[in-house]
């Protein structure tokens, strides 16, 4: 199926033990770009978190926000750094005896020295860790596919449609360069009779000028094109996957043969019509640039 480069996704999971909440966005970029902002204690899970993804995301600025809290009572705990506090007492001490102080240091008073007493988180068991972090970030990656799948399909529909009036356009101009030959020709043989002043003149030299004009506005072999390339596109967005770039190279080959087509229009409605078909294009280019 068609993927769009936008998407969202989010999955919370909370028990009393813990809050997870995992969150993931992408925007357009022309190739993949995750970023991946997480608490410190997950960063040995980072190349693993990107394995999770990396069958599902080909392409897109995609970044993942994860967030965790655990209401665990054994989540964190007192340390009393001994060795430290022996020192603070020695330093003391020796400041007593210096300057023939009294050394009115308090318990609570060395408690309050730097380093002394500090909270540590307990040691996580990484493989339960990891396993929650892990369902979490699948169940949001989930939702993150499924909102670009829905957006790619979307995406599908209207370029399908926008290729369909492509082809009502390239219909219109094949049907109307025989009229613009006609045309051509009877304008021709007029001024060829109002110089000559008489009817007589040679049909051969008509059909030579006629030849040579054809030749000069002749869009035969950028219509085939443009229909191989509509084709193309088609079978494209039937396959689906990651196929973005590839619609992106059709869409400027397809401008290639518009623009061409545009030059030798010697015709207004030609000409009209050349606009029209450009136009079309141009919005396919864009869309384009919305798929993985």
């Amino acid at each position: 199926m068609l993927k769009s480069m936008t998407g969202f996704g989010r999955y919370e999971s909370t028990t009393e033990q813990y809050k997870i909440c995992v969150e993931m966005k992408a925007v357009n970029h022309r190739y993949l770009d995750l970023g991946i902002k997480m608490p410190k204690k997950f960063n040995a899970f980072e190349s693993a978190l990107r394995g999770l993804l990396k069958n599902d995301v080909q392409r897109g600025k995609v970044d993942m926000y994860i967030t965790y809290e655990d209401y665990s009572a054994q989540s964190a705990s007192l340390k009393y750094n001994a060795a430290l506090a022996a020192e603070y007492m020695q330093a003391f001490r020796s400041m007593s005896e210096q300057f023939g102080i009294e050394n009115d240091i308090t318990v609570s008073a060395l408690s309050r020295c730097p380093e002394v007493l500090t909270m540590a988180s307990s040691e996580a068991d990484e493989e339960a860790l990891w396993k929650i972090v892990s369902e979490a970030v699948i169940q949001a990656k989930d939702k993150f596919v499924a909102s670009r799948l829905s957006e790619g399909e979307q995406l599908r529909e209207d370029l399908l449609a926008k290729l369909a009036a492509m082809e009502g356009w390239v219909d219109e101009i094949e049907a109307r360069f025989p009229q613009v030959l006609e045309e051509y020709r009877n304008r021709l043989e007029e001024k060829v009779k109002e110089f000559l002043a008489d009817s007589s003149y040679e049909e051969s030299r008509i059909l030579q000028e006629v030849a040579v004009y054809s030749d000069r506005i002749c869009v035969d072999e950028e219509m085939v094109r443009l229909r191989s390339h509509i084709r193309t596109m088609k079978e494209e967005l039937t396959r689906g996957g990651a196929v973005g770039r590839k619609l992106d190279f059709i869409a400027q080959e397809m401008n290639r043969e518009a623009n061409t087509t545009l030059s030798k229009s010697g015709d207004l409605r030609l000409s009209d019509t050349a606009i029209a078909l450009k136009t079309e294009i141009e919005k396919i280019r864009e869309q384009v640039q919305n798929i993985e």
